[in-house]
């Protein structure tokens, strides 16, 4: 008796298998797409669309599901962005199977059903994919790049704890211009590394990066009064704005779409380590005699990063937009993927330039890319949106206590630097536990609670130093603080310019938000220490203001930024693609692997039936035989 579409499914979820494992022929069994005309992309290579003979040629639906992706996901690793990776996928998934059986005559609803839900999940799995080719030379640009977010994480944090014994009697101002210096060069790093990356490249631009770090951190290092340090913290700040921006576009092009969220998950864990690294450093090293190896932390990490560098590849998109013909693009690719074969480069080359063309601006200069986007309600609301946000991460006062939590403990625990590493260490365990609300959570409701939980935290912390609570309330409240920070605050107004934006406008948007943030974190680094010497037990009531109005904002003002559902995009894909494409349904191997899955299916439960009968099926765990090596029969 034939198994049916539940009970081979229910078969295929027991056996640990995929079902695309079934469909041996996998998505190019279904059908094959092609375009009705070629597409307008200057460089497209012409196999892409047109075969030697002339006709149309195709592409296979995880093909052109990869095809999507490339252009609907910015080309920059952005932490949070899994959940759009994944809408994208289950919109084509669903997109493409509609059309399957669309194409397909003589099915009934049941077997309509039955093949749709099939072919959505072939599909799927072999978009998934991606996911599990990581070669060596990624590896490589992941591991460079997730160190220059380290030594921006590191930085932030290693002025916490060495205050009293770096040239000891420098004034309030001294130190507070060497912290907010990192902030100063932030913003102008930020737009340098921009113009680097598309003169340079994205490989020579990351190599400059790292020399401008190398050098600062020697500065530091070997700096012989708070005026060096505070043109040293100038150069290092430099380099981190440089980094900020150049790392998410640098693995973004390199890496396929599927991983791009993953990456950006990745270099927000290095920075956030970094800055967990740099207070456990303080214990041994802010000592008078040991504060120069703290600062040396930072060159150290730059030599590991220059003799890493030779492993280094350019990135492809970069190469084919100056030059579509590029042989070291095409040879890049097939490392970076791990190909073997021309025409599977080729056909990634064209899933480059149609990403490439998707997302790229039609004006040239920024002035006018900002006049387009204020001229349309949403996207001027989504700005507005982007910038505020930007404003209240930073005046929420979260680098307040990352550049001065150790000070700020003096007189609240009996160890300061244990409370500054308390705080590290949550920190990083925030970051992991906020993107399972990711997936689960809207983008609007993360920020109202995040905003919600950080004002309450604000005003016990402002309470405990006024004698209410115990003193020990307000570590807890700090930890609370950064804790909601994460939940929403810290990732949140980034990851908003790259799931609403339109691609082309990412760029654009991703800039003015970088100079907005820097900008304000330069405030909070020269203003804070003076807050904390005038207002006492409420320097922490300003952040608190700006944290009401973050959440009246949000709650009245803001939109649901979560993106749209795979449902909603599965409808625009299906639009798109009619448009655009012709697909075939691959009528007669398609009921050859249908009969070879189920005859697979029935092998399968045979096998499994036996094995049991026998007592050698693998249950997880070894069964407990009788003396005669039977399973005891009860």
């Amino acid at each position: 008796m034939p198994l049916g579409g539940s009970e081979y499914n229910s078969l295929v979820n027991k056996a640990g298998r995929s079902a695309s494992i079934g469909a041996l022929g996998g998505t190019q069994s279904l059908g094959t797409f092609s375009f009705k005309d070629p597409p307008s992309v200057k460089g497209l290579p012409k196999s892409y669309s047109v075969s030697a003979d002339g006709s149309p040629s195709y592409l296979t639906p995880t093909q052109m599901g990869r095809a999507e992706l490339y252009k609907d996901v910015p080309f920059q690793a952005v932490f949070g962005l899994q959940r759009m990776i994944k809408s994208t996928s289950q919109a084509f998934a669903m997109s493409a199977a509609e059309m399957d059986v669309h194409d397909m005559k003589g099915l009934s609803e049941d077997e309509k059903s039955e093949r749709m839900s099939r072919s959505s999940m072939i599909i799927l799995d072999e978009l998934d994919f991606d996911t599990n080719v990581v070669t060596m030379p990624l590896v490589f640009a992941i591991v460079v790049a997730s160190l220059s977010q380290f030594m921006v994480g590191y930085n932030t944090g290693v002025m916490n704890a060495p205050e009293s014994v770096v040239f000891p009697g420098h004034s309030t101002l001294e130190w507070s211009l060497a912290v907010a210096a990192f902030a100063v060069g932030g913003p102008l790093g930020a737009v340098f590394g921009g113009r680097m990356a598309d003169s340079r490249g994205r490989r020579g631009a990351l190599l400059i990066d790292t020399w401008t770090f190398l050098f600062g951190g020697l500065m530091q290092t070997f700096a012989v009064d708070m005026i060096t340090i505070i043109i040293a913290r100038f150069i290092i700040g430099f380099a981190s704005g440089f980094s900020s921006v150049l790392v998410p576009i640098y693995l973004g092009e390199l890496a396929p779409p599927s991983l791009r969220g993953m990456l950006g998950t990745i270099t927000q864990f290095a920075m956030v380590v970094g800055i967990l690294v740099a207070n456990l450093f303080a214990f041994p090293f802010a000592t008078e005699g040991k504060w120069r190896i703290l600062f040396a932390v930072t060159a150290v990490v730059a030599i590991v990063q220059l003799l890493m560098s030779p492993f280094l590849l350019e990135s492809p998109r970069w190469l084919l937009a100056r030059d579509p013909k590029s042989l070291k693009a095409r040879y890049i690719i097939k490392s970076l993927r791990g190909l073997r074969y021309d025409h599977e480069v080729e056909t990634e080359v064209g899933h480059f330039m149609m990403g490439g063309a998707a997302q790229q601006q039609e004006q040239t200069s920024m002035m006018a890319v900002l006049s387009e986007m204020w001229g349309q309600r949403k996207t001027r609301l989504l700005l507005i949106s982007s910038l505020v946000l930007q404003m209240g991460q930073q005046f929420s006062g979260i680098n307040a206590v990352f550049y001065y939590s150790t000070s700020f403990f003096e007189g609240v625990i009996e160890n300061p630097l244990v409370g500054t590493t308390i705080v590290g260490a949550v920190n990083v365990l925030a970051t992991y536990a906020v993107l399972f609300l990711m997936d689960k959570c809207g983008r609007r409701t993360l920020i109202v609670w995040s905003s919600a939980g950080m004002l309450v935290s604000c005003v016990v912390i402002v309470l405990t130093l006024l004698g209410y609570f115990e003193t020990f309330i307000a570590l807890l409240a700090v930890n609370a603080y950064v804790i909601f920070f994460e939940f929403g605050l810290g990732p949140i107004p980034w990851l908003i310019v790259a799931e609403m934006f339109s691609g082309k406008y990412v760029a654009v948007a991703m800039s003015l938000s970088s100079q907005m943030n820097w900008a304000c974190n330069f405030v909070v680094g020269l203003v804070f220490p003076y807050m904390h010497e005038y207002l006492g037990a409420y320097s922490f009531g300003p952040f608190a203001l700006v944290l009401l109005g973050i959440l009246v904002f949000s709650i009245t003002v803001l939109p649901e930024t979560q993106g749209r559902t795979p449902e909603e995009l599965a409808k625009e894909m299906s639009t798109s693609l009619s448009n655009s494409c012709v697909y075939t349904a691959n009528e007669e191997t398609s009921n050859q692997i249908d009969q070879e899955w189920r005859k697979a299916m029935e092998q399968l439960q045979q096998e499994e039936e036996t094995e049991r009968h026998q007592g050698t099926y693998d249950y997880g765990f070894q069964p407990i035989l009788a003396d005669d090596g039977e399973v005891p029969v009860i």
